[in-house]
């Protein structure tokens, strides 16, 4: 990789409007953490703060056809995925995962909204734990599709344990909707938990939040860090994120994934010379 150039990061996701959560959410994420964002479009949302209103899916074989034209073109150096939305989509990425193999493949599981609207037009629990998971470098699913995805585990432990092996190198089950003073997540590998983040919980829940971690995580990967300090490092940019957020709708407040710049606009007042 030259270090002149920002790394490739291509994310296979949906569309948002709002700008909030999706392909923008990625976009913001990974040009905020120094990546060069490819995105693969994968469907297109119509969407507001509190929820989905439609979602029209893009074909199989143009999703493909998106990949491989700058798979050809510029070197890749992360995989990200989100809203995939079919079996049919599943199967596309899982293919150009398979044909890339050292190329770390970050998969953030979201089959819903916040809300709990359906990001899909069946549940993928089984297609992905077929043919997705087994090819990941990391899989970043919060409590409730950990769950989903390891349906037999008692625990998330027992969550953590099915999905590694199944394939999955490491797990990250983030914690926001466990019933704890603290959100903890549990970072996990060689079918162990190898580490336990805490955050300050954070009032609400936010639009957005888990693409912008798992997009964070893909960044720290792209930039060659090890899993563990990819992971910490995308936690606490996630949770800086969070913390600067704003309600610039009627829903749920957006992550500001540029917390850490000013700029010449972001601070002057209309009223100020």
């Amino acid at each position: 990789m030259n270090a002149d150039r920002p790394p490739v990061v291509m994310v296979f996701a949906g569309t948002d409007p709002t700008g909030g959560a999706g392909v923008a959410a990625d976009i913001v994420t990974l040009a905020s953490l120094g990546c060069h964002p490819a995105p693969v479009v994968t469907a297109v949302t119509a969407q507001d703060t509190a929820g989905i209103k439609q979602f029209s899916l893009v074909d199989a074989e143009l999703v493909i056809a998106q990949a491989r034209a700058v798979l050809e073109d510029m070197p890749v150096a992360a995989f990200k995925t989100g809203m995939l939305g079919s079996t049919a989509a599943v199967a596309a990425v899982a293919s150009i995962a398979e044909d890339y193999p050292d190329i770390p493949l970050i998969v953030d599981p979201v089959q819903a909204s916040g809300r709990g609207d359906p990001l899909a037009d069946e549940p993928l629990d089984d297609v992905l734990r077929m043919l997705l998971l087994p090819r990941a470098t990391l899989v970043t699913p919060n409590s409730l599709e950990a769950r989903g995805l390891a349906p037999d585990a008692d625990t998330l432990d027992a969550c953590a344990q099915q999905l590694m092996a199944l394939g999955c190198r490491y797990v990250l089950i983030t914690g926001a909707h466990e019933n704890t003073p603290q959100v903890v997540n549990r970072f996990y590998g060689n079918m162990r938990q190898l580490e336990s983040f805490a955050f300050e919980r954070l009032p609400g829940g936010f639009h957005g939040s888990g693409c912008t971690l798992a997009a964070a995580c893909a960044a720290g990967f792209a930039h060659g860090l090890e899993p563990a300090s990819a992971v910490i490092e995308a936690l606490r940019y996630t949770w800086n994120t969070l913390k600067a957020g704003h309600r610039l709708g009627m829903g749920q407040p957006m992550p500001d994934r540029l917390y850490w710049g000013g700029g010449p606009f972001r601070r002057r007042k209309p009223h100020d010379a």
